[in-house]
């Protein structure tokens, strides 16, 4: 990940953290994995509930970012519950996520 992709990361947790109470967030993909800066940036998102105005605003402030720094930004959004209580918690993608995706 190039330190640009740092600073657009960092700037969409603190604009989520305004919002939501962020119990995790991490860059996984190509991006985190190779730094391809014609990807787009996929993030985790862990918060402890979610309803249709809270995804709403999620989509709004990942779109708002990335529009200002010219990037796709894909957040991929979990529950805590969702999280500790489901077969979500065994996905490979999620384990994929965990282990790979750099925790900003």
């Amino acid at each position: 990940m190039t330190s640009k992709d740092y600073e657009i990361a960092r700037k969409l947790k603190e604009r989520l953290s305004i919002e939501m109470e962020i119990l995790d967030f991490r860059v996984f993909g190509s991006r985190a994995r190779d730094g391809d800066q014609f990807s787009d940036m996929d993030v985790f998102l862990e918060i402890s509930t979610i309803n249709r105005e809270i995804k709403e605003k999620i989509l709004d402030i990942a779109w708002e970012v990335g529009f200002d720094n010219f990037m796709v930004i894909s957040p991929l959004i979990f529950t805590a519950e969702e999280m500790e209580n489901s077969p979500l918690k065994s996905s490979p993608i999620v384990k994929n996520i965990m282990e790979e995706g750099i925790k900003i």
